[in-house]
């Protein structure tokens, strides 16, 4: 029996320009295509991202991802989209999964290629390496992530900021990703600490809706949903953001 490949292709931070050449070809070459979204009625962001791309006879798998931390349903969430994606690698079609910013930093796909070895250790797997939601706030602001020597800190930021506040103690650059409805507690360290000048939020880099703020005071108290799709820069060490 031979197996189809996986490819699991990073489509960037929202700018569907920024897909990668290969990315592009590869998605248009696929005849299964897997797209990831939060609510079976919402639609797929990363669908409606890399549409152009998408072969008109591709078949579109979606796969809902529930918004639970219960790493049990997780698992068996993920053990049953990894057997979906097995079906078609069994019938030898290749397919894709579309994930947003780079396919390995803090993505689904992750998820997926782990519980897929399990459930068909011989599948073939190729990552294509996306740009970062970073990096396009970087070039959006001109901001440099990493200069000289200094450090540069990607956080998650969680419900409990011990993470973030380690991350500004040690200078450098700080990337706050994941911020969701914690921005005005993050806001709020950032004050505390005396850097919140020194930072800047993007949101939704690229996609309708875009946003970069230099004043985060501004932002307290806004709709909590401005945290989703966003980024924080924190030039901890330099000059204050403009």
């Amino acid at each position: 029996m031979t197996l189809g490949t996986l490819y699991g292709v990073g489509i960037g931070p929202g700018d569907p320009d920024l897909i990668t050449v290969k990315g592009a070809r590869i998605i248009s070459q696929c005849g299964h295509v897997f797209v990831p979204k939060a609510r079976k009625s919402a639609e797929s962001l990363a669908r409606s991202i890399a549409e152009k791309h998408i072969s008109p006879s591709a078949k579109i798998h979606e796969i809902v991802f529930p918004m639970t931390q219960d790493r049990g349903k997780l698992l068996e969430h993920w053990r049953n989209s990894a057997r979906q994606v097995a079906e078609v690698l069994q019938s030898g079609a290749d397919a894709c999964f579309l994930t947003l910013g780079d396919a390995l930093l803090y993505s689904t796909y992750t998820y997926l290629i782990r519980s897929l070895k399990k459930i068909l250790p011989g599948a073939r797997i190729v990552t294509v390496p996306g740009v970062t939601a970073f990096s396009a706030a970087a070039a959006l602001t001109n901001r440099p992530i990493g200069e000289g020597k200094r450090l540069v800190t990607v956080v998650p930021t969680a419900d409990e900021l011990g993470d973030v506040r380690r991350a500004l103690e040690a200078g450098g650059t700080v990337v706050l990703m994941k911020i969701a409805n914690r921005l005005d507690a993050i806001i709020g360290l950032l004050e505390q600490k005396g850097v919140i000048d020194r930072s800047i939020l993007v949101s939704r880099a690229g996609m309708e809706g875009q946003r970069i703020e230099a004043d985060l005071r501004s932002l307290r108290g806004q709709d909590e949903t401005l945290g989703y799709l966003s980024i924080i820069i924190v030039n901890v060490d330099g000059e204050a953001m403009e």
